[in-house]
């Protein structure tokens, strides 16, 4: 190893690893470098990792998982840093993974319709890469501009489109998988659907990375639609919007994509960096997007804005062009940064309901907002019921902090009370992790622990993230298999 790519540390760890991933410039250890890796998108917690690696093939990958698991260190896998939950966040000092290196567009099957992508890929880059060919990859997460593919199998995320096209587990194909012992494993080989056995694709996907850490990952890739066009409506009232999404399904349409913002996202997004003029004092926009063959998507738009008027809209009207549509869009996927232009810091919410529920759930929100005196906006997939509550706060004012998660965490309890859940595309992490007893029992819980069990035996991959705090019982049986390894 040339001098200038040596290590300085004495820990013999921090030695090891590097010498596995390649040196120095494939290792951070230093205290001003672990900084920026101290959470992701959920800024309330931070926590310094022991180091950060930058392993370049799905070999050194599982040589460092081998060594942190012969060596009871504990360890997880971080892509772009992006999500919203806190789970890439270090609770335990771990070895961070950074996947980023790990970024190719290994192949593009066209006919078969797949291509093969590392972990830290971007998103947005596969359909970049592949739309002149007449193709696009579906999920489309709000940071689809800078998110990865393996973050999202990690998180199993959503966006805009989720309402016709699904979230990322229904365009997995298959995944290299390193398990936590460092053993590597295919799931769902050479992309074939619906192969006999277990469900592991879906088993991983969603998992948080507590599971195994993902190396490669097939993806469904589609053909662009014929047509599309984007409709936008405002309502002098939620009630009249949220009721018009119900319509706008029970019609038999099905939208490629349904959204909707409250008054106060709208002065959000209006103050940000892509403002399109929504008026100042309008309560709700309805986003509303129609694609398929190019025949019939005339004749959608027609019934939709029949629908919105018939419900009290106060205007309602196709994009022009495609540059007012691509304006419209960016005015929304922009929406959680914009909540910078109005607030100091902000807390993002994701729970999902039943959409007939939304005039009732909203109308608890503004509840939940009064009573701990903070501003609570909301941006939503309104046609699966996919709230998201961002409450607004100043981490600067003493208490602050706390009274935010506990608005968040109120609104979750209205999301569960109501027959939905508490996540539907940011995942758990530690944000939600004693939610997660709004809509499991203790043994329904139990069951799910045991199964991560089967793959992380020792719990040393990402470790205190997506379930609850265990009781003693399951602290003992921990501490005993903790034991019998180091024996």
């Amino acid at each position: 190893m040339k001098a200038k790519n040596q290590i300085k540390s004495t820990d013999k760890h921090i030695v090891n690893l590097a010498e596995i991933v390649g040196g120095a410039r494939s290792i951070l250890y230093l205290k001003e470098d672990l900084v920026a890796y101290d959470c992701d998108g959920f800024t309330i917690h931070k926590h310094l990792p022991k180091a950060v690696v930058f392993p370049k093939n799905t070999q050194e990958v599982a040589e460092v998982v081998q060594y942190c698991s012969e060596n009871n260190l504990p360890f997880l896998a971080r892509g772009a840093g992006t999500g919203l939950s806190g789970g890439a966040i270090p609770l335990n000092g771990e070895i961070i993974i950074s996947m980023v290196r790990m970024k190719k567009l290994i192949s593009v099957d066209l006919e078969n319709r797949r291509a093969v992508v590392e972990p830290g890929f971007v998103n947005l880059m596969l359909t970049n890469s592949i739309s002149d060919k007449g193709y696009y990859y579906a999920p489309d997460p709000s940071s689809q501009y800078c998110c990865t593919i393996g973050g999202n199998v990690a998180e199993n995320a959503g966006g805009a489109h989720c309402l016709k096209y699904g979230v990322t587990t229904n365009h997995i194909l298959g995944l290299e998988v390193v398990m936590p012992n460092g053993e590597i494993v295919e799931v769902g080989k050479d992309g074939i659907p619906d192969a006999p056995g277990y469900d592991l694709l879906g088993l991983i996907t969603g998992s948080e990375g507590t599971l195994g850490i993902v190396t490669k990952i097939t993806v469904r890739i589609l053909k662009n639609p014929e047509g599309k066009q984007t409709v936008l409506a405002y309502f002098d009232r939620v009630e009249d919007g949220s009721q018009a999404v119900s319509d706008i399904i029970s019609a038999g349409i099905v939208p490629a994509a349904l959204e909707m913002m409250d008054k106060t996202a709208i002065e959000g997004v209006e103050a940000a960096a892509f403002p399109v003029g929504h008026p100042k004092d309008i309560e709700a926009v309805l986003l509303i997007e129609v694609d398929g063959i190019a025949a019939g998507i005339d004749e959608q738009i027609n019934q939709i804005l029949e629908v919105c008027r018939k419900r009290n809209v106060r205007e309602v009207r196709a994009a022009k062009n495609e540059e007012e549509r691509a304006r419209w869009w960016a005015n929304r996927k922009t929406g959680f940064g914009a909540m910078g232009a109005i607030s100091p810091d902000y807390l993002v919410q994701d729970g999902v309901i039943p959409r007939s529920k939304l005039p009732e759930v909203l109308s608890k929100i503004n509840q939940i907002s009064e009573e701990f005196g903070l501003r609570i906006a909301n941006i939503f997939h309104a046609g699966d019921g996919n709230l998201h509550p961002l409450v607004l706060f100043d981490a600067r004012i003493p208490g602050e902090s706390k009274k935010a998660l506990e608005a968040g965490s109120q609104c979750l309890k209205v999301c569960a009370d109501v027959g939905g859940t508490i996540t539907g595309e940011h995942g758990v992490g530690i944000e939600k992790r004693e939610e997660m007893r709004f809509v499991f029992s203790e043994e329904e819980i139990a069951a799910q622990t045991d199964i991560r069990e089967v793959f992380n035996p020792y719990n040393f991959l990402n470790a205190g993230k997506l379930f609850p705090s265990p009781g003693r019982c399951v602290e003992i049986k921990k501490e005993l298999k903790a034991q019998a390894k180091i024996g």
